[in-house]
């Protein structure tokens, strides 16, 4: 996939022009909620389309600044790929600024620009002080060396150059992984009349397709995605990077909520107690004691819990990289690497943030011991690393490990060898486990298809692996259907895969029917009626007589002459049989009537299906037996 996509967010201090700037780059008023525009400040996320052409699509959230929104400014970046942050000319960097910085550092954002706004209420000598003052209190931030444009909302100054830094940086970017399994945590949730239940999120890896069935987890609820929309545009599919609509079926919206996730895989782990990796602010103004009650968010979750430590039993200022445990009153879906942010509900205060080393944390005794065995978790082993590395990307090269893992092609090699991994090809890997949940996935797939088409040989294979090959490499789905079929799992006739142990039927409630009309055509030789006054007199109806027909001739026990007449298999083989004794090398249709006994109603469309099944081979007015 050759197109990119990227969410990018504004933040900054309330009343600073944040979704001014928005509206002046994107011509959307963010601001949907009616407290919203009369109290002029941002209550929930607002998103807008930025830019798009054949390469790029942006789009842009326009986080709230207000320090009672915080919780939807975390849920709002950490979706995000480069962040504009926003601080005005006449007030410079303010106490929360600093606090939006610290997420963003924490959330691992490192992509940024200064937009210094509302430049055209002070004068030009004052802009070059907010300036000094800006990179004063940005030293050691995310946005240290960010670049900085001068901007006003109003009189449009600077506009077009901020849009096209922008494009130009995200140019450079990468996307994110949007082979992966899909991911998208849900931050809204609501209903559409005459639609049903929809939910809105940014995609944070993968892709998912309109009709695709998926699953919402914590709570394991499974849904279709019946109708997608980006941007508010009806679309067929969405990428890792873009913020989507998803209107689900099998689901209300009374068993929904924020925080949730949507996934198209059941890799993602749901858990309540994690490792992670913390880092605590600076300035941090209460203690935090062993087992502090805190409100962890993470995605677009927000849930209560407690910090556990190993080797400490509060915590007053910044130590650096902390090892510990994050303990949750409620499940999430998360895995390693995912950022999160940890608070303290009361009195409200952003106590740190980190990443998730171990989504399957344990408990463990107090004491170094288990400081050094999740030192060793964080930096992970060889082996743990690639398997991580597979674990996202579902099959990989060595050379693409390489890059991954950062190991020497050797050390890869040589951990390869675990029975964990498998060699999919002459050069790529995958996980034992991912094959097997592949495997069973296409296990469901064709069980599905057969019971719907139970009288198909089976499911045309480039059709099979069409929707698949959005997420897993065509080198991974190659393998595992020739693996299936090696194993007695699946069967393979021509193009058609099935499972092995099916067997194509006609369905229950039209085998009687099916006998009755075949016996009919039995009994009437040679000189039948329409085969469709057979099918009408058995009573089997249009809707299944095309999918019948196909079957029935399939399994040999009709052979269709044309598009009118089919004779009984037995009789079909007999004409042939009578028709090969009593002629020659070559024959005309006189000889061929004489010999069958058929008028040329039923002869010349015999004899033309005798070509086309290569029987015989026409030769001018003759015809030619086949070797």
């Amino acid at each position: 996939m050759s197109k990119r996509y990227f969410t990018i967010g504004m933040a900054g201090h309330i009343d600073h022009g944040k979704t001014s700037l928005t509206r002046a780059l994107t011509n959307v008023d963010t601001d949907r909620l009616k407290e919203e525009k009369e109290r002029q400040i941002s209550i929930e996320l607002g998103f807008a389309p930025l830019y798009e052409d054949e390469e790029l699509q942006i789009s842009v959230v326009d986080v709230p600044g207000h320090e009672r929104f915080i919780r939807q400014m975390i849920a709002g970046v950490a979706g995000i790929d480069l962040v504009v942050l926003v601080v005005a000319a006449d007030e410079g960097v303010m106490p929360q600024t600093r606090e939006h910085l610290d997420i963003l550092g924490f959330l691992g954002i490192r992509s940024g620009i200064i937009a210094i706004t509302k430049i055209d209420r002070v004068e030009e000598e004052f802009i070059e002080l907010v300036k000094d003052d800006i990179l004063s209190e940005l030293e050691g931030s995310v946005f240290e060396n960010a670049p900085f444009m001068m901007v006003d909302s109003l009189s449009k100054k600077g506009i077009h150059e901020l849009k096209e830094l922008i494009i130009e940086t995200l140019k450079e970017q990468e996307m994110r992984d949007a082979k992966g399994a899909f991911r998208l945590p849900i931050d809204q949730v609501f209903t559409v009349k005459g639609q049903g239940t929809v939910v809105r999120g940014t995609v944070y890896e993968g892709t998912v397709e309109e009709g695709q069935l998926l699953k919402v987890l914590p709570s394991g609820v499974e849904v279709r995605a019946r109708q997608l929309q980006v941007h508010h545009q009806p679309a067929k599919s969405a990428y890792a990077g873009q913020r989507a609509a998803i209107n689900l079926s099998g689901v209300s919206k009374d068993d929904l909520e924020r925080g949730e996730v949507l996934v198209s895989s059941e890799h993602f782990i749901v858990t309540n107690t994690i490792d992670v990796a913390i880092r605590v602010v600076e300035d941090l103004e209460h203690l935090v004691k062993q087992r502090t009650p805190i409100k962890c968010h993470i995605g677009t979750a927000e849930v209560m819990g407690r910090i556990v430590f190993f080797d400490r039993n509060e915590l007053k200022e910044d130590n650096g990289e902390i090892l510990c445990q994050l303990r949750l009153d409620e499940k999430i879906v998360t895995k390693r690497g995912d950022r999160f942010i940890v608070r303290r509900p009361s009195p409200q205060e952003t106590i740190g943030g980190g990443w998730v080393i171990d989504p399957r944390g344990n408990k463990y005794r107090f004491g170094q011991q288990t400081i050094q065995e999740l030192e060793k978790k964080k930096a992970g082993t060889p082996i743990e690393r690639i398997n991580a590395a597979l674990y996202e990307a579902k099959s990989l090269s060595v050379e693409e490990l390489i890059k991954r893992t950062a190991l020497d092609e050797g050390s890869i090699l040589t951990n390869l060898n675990d029975e964990q991994f498998v060699k999919i090809s002459n050069k790529e890997y995958a996980l034992v486990s991912v094959v097997e949940v592949i495997e069973e996935d296409i296990k469901d797939r064709l069980e599905d298809y057969h019971q719907e088409n139970s009288m198909r040989t089976g499911k045309n294979k480039a059709e099979l692996l069409q929707s698949l090959q959005k997420t897993f490499s065509k080198t991974l789905l190659e393998f595992i259907i020739d693996n299936g079929i090696n194993n007695g799992l699946f069967s393979r006739k021509e193009q058609y895969i099935s499972l092995a142990s099916f067997v194509p039927h006609v369905p229950k409630n039209w085998v009687k029917r099916t006998e009755n009309m075949l016996n009919e055509l039995k009994e009437d030789g040679l000189k039948v009626a329409y085969l469709n006054d057979y099918l009408k007199n058995a009573g089997i109806p249009d809707s299944i007589a095309v999918e019948l027909k196909r079957f029935l001739e399939d399994q040999g026990k009709i052979v269709l002459l044309d598009d009118q007449y089919a004779w009984y298999g037995a009789h079909f083989a007999d004409a042939v049989e009578r028709l090969r004794k009593h002629t020659g090398d070559e024959f005309e249709v006189p000889q061929a009537k004489e010999a069958v006994e058929l008028s040329r109603k039923y002869m010349i469309p015999f004899l033309e299906r005798l070509d086309s099944l290569g029987y015989t081979r026409r030769v001018e007015n003759k015809r030619v037996w086949r070797k």
